[in-house]
């Protein structure tokens, strides 16, 4: 019976029989993770959330730094959900986080799709002009960019920790009823000794793509290479 799986040509047989029971991890996976999701879903309505305060400058980040204040409750624009993520960026160097600047490189490619459903931006408590001017040396074109000067959404968020050290968090709010609420944030310790906490591996396709390697990820971080 012809179960969709593609086959290569076997000459071992221990292969084949290896990658069948392969197959149906992967089953346990793919259901565990719908579980997750609905699971998630389901989650209580969170805390109520002021309407937090940021700069930003003209979407296009070639056309200048000329900051304007955006309310958080315009970053819904139409949608009921939106999704804040805390770049670990204070503009204190001019090397941001490598890690966050990986993942940033990914949603810009992803930003147009992903705002026909939600509101989405990226937020550090870097100054505007420091956080544009590495955006446009990324080539980042589609992610909105907001600076967050005084640090309350940061600190308020996780983005800055109780000891001032700077955190990378998604963070989803639900407005209903006119009332912004937090929904979600991804953060969680290491679920195994000697391991990250891996709190964004579902939202980042660099681990997913490493994990179908003989090599997997081992111990490699991103280096921040440059854009093609």
């Amino acid at each position: 019976m012809d179960d969709g799986t593609t086959r290569w040509p076997v000459v071992d047989t221990r292969y084949a029989r290896a990658r069948d029971a392969l197959v149906e991890a992967e089953h346990d996976v793919s259901r565990a993770v719908e579980a997750l999701a609905a699971q998630r879903r389901s989650l209580p309505a969170g805390a109520l959330v002021r309407d937090y305060e940021f700069l930003e400058g003209p979407r296009d980040v070639l056309a200048g730094d000329r900051p304007t204040p955006v309310r958080m409750d315009s970053l819904f624009g139409e949608h009921p959900t939106l999704m804040l993520y805390n770049f670990m960026f204070d503009g204190s160097t001019d090397q941001p986080c490598p890690m966050c600047t990986s993942l940033i490189d990914g949603y810009d490619g992803a930003a147009a799709d992903l705002e026909d459903r939600v509101g989405f931006a990226v937020v550090a408590p870097a100054p505007l002009a420091a956080l544009r001017s590495y955006g446009r040396s990324r080539g980042w074109r589609n992610v909105r960019l907001l600076s967050d000067p005084g640090g309350l959404y940061s600190r308020d968020s996780g983005g800055i920790t109780s000891d001032g050290e700077l955190s990378s968090l998604m963070t989803v709010f639900s407005r209903r009823d006119g009332q912004v609420r937090h929904f979600y944030t991804s953060q969680k310790p290491p679920s195994a000794d000697g391991q990250d906490d891996r709190h964004l591996d579902q939202l980042w396709a660099l681990w997913g793509a490493l994990d179908l390697t003989p090599e997997g990820r081992t111990g490699w971080r991103p280096r921040r290479p440059s854009r093609r």
